[in-house]
């Protein structure tokens, strides 16, 4: 059997921390945040999204320009933070679409309040998440594509109408589908079926088996068309660090010998503990395609929508 030599380094949209490290912390420092860059160049992952979930404003506005500021001090977290992706605060309030995301924080998009986060974020925010069903979501999305921000759908209900309208005004990709939605649905006209059916939409799946069962895994990507999936890992702290007690920002969240995260006292998945790596072996091994293939769904493919 030829060895699988890999031509470039793994590209993660979606990690909101790693090796035992929140990015969402207030209290994160950039010895912290080197250390879990460092760990992810272990884990081959060179790149990342660094990812902020919802939370006020302020406290985002704060958190983006202490992370760059970090990022612009140090070559490593320079080269390994290739941006940001904010996701939330702009998603669906309605409980199981909202996820473990705060309810209090959660609200309408705001293209002026936008501004200042990119502002604060010294223009690095890449990727935003957003429900498009609430009033006003395609004239930000339009908005955020005329800045050439990529958005993506996620954590939403929107009817066929309001996927419609958001396409027609720039977005292009759907977040972690499959998740961000209640457990229990309607078996046809669900978000699911309705997001997967936009041949438009670049999908993002999470690979580790817990968010997307393996013949589910096999399935949904099946359903999409060549070089239109992304493989991602919503990473937090507990990637790469191991079971126990972490924080997602506000978040308390635990992480069992299972890998599962899990909010205490709820089934919602609160982030996972999947490594990129891992995730392409999986998703390679679960889908019957080759190594190489899956690499580059989290390589070639996420680098193309967002390198500079």
């Amino acid at each position: 059997m030829t060895k699988f030599i890999p031509k470039r380094s793994l590209f993660d949209i979606q990690v909101n921390g790693f090796a035992g490290v929140d990015f969402q912390d207030p209290r994160l420092s950039a010895r912290q945040l080197r250390r879990a860059c460092i760990a992810l160049r272990r884990h081959r992952t060179g790149k990342i999204l660094l990812t902020l979930i919802t939370d006020s404003v302020a406290a985002l506005d704060r958190q983006f320009a202490r992370i760059c500021a970090m990022r612009s001090a140090d070559p490593v977290l320079k080269d390994v933070i290739a941006g940001f992706h904010l996701e939330g605060p702009y998603i669906s309030p309605e409980d199981g679409y909202r996820g473990a995301h705060p309810r209090e924080f959660v609200k309408a998009p705001d293209l002026r309040e936008f501004d200042r986060l990119q502002r604060a974020a010294c223009g690095l925010i890449r990727l935003v998440t957003i429900a498009p069903e609430w009033p006003g979501s395609a004239r930000f999305i339009s908005g955020l594509a005329e800045r050439g921000v990529v958005v993506g759908l996620g954590h939403t209900d929107a009817t066929e109408g309001e996927i419609d309208r958001a396409i027609a005004a720039g977005a292009s990709l759907c977040t972690h589908l499959g998740n961000g939605c209640p457990a229990i649905l309607h078996r046809h006209d669900n978000i699911i079926q309705r997001l997967l059916a936009r041949d438009e939409l670049v999908a993002c799946f999470i690979p580790d088996g817990i968010h997307l069962p393996p013949a589910v895994l096999k399935n949904l990507i099946r359903a999409k068309p060549a070089g239109r999936v992304i493989l991602t890992t919503d990473a937090m702290a507990a990637a790469g660090a191991g079971p126990g007690t972490y924080r997602i920002g506000k978040v308390r969240v635990r992480c069992g010998r299972d890998g599962i995260v899990r909010m205490p006292g709820a089934p919602t998945f609160a982030g996972s503990s999947l490594t990129l790596e891992r995730g392409v072996e999986n998703a390679a091994r679960w889908c019957g395609v080759p190594r190489d293939t899956t690499w580059a769904c989290a390589s070639s493919v996420p680098a193309k929508i967002f390198s500079p």
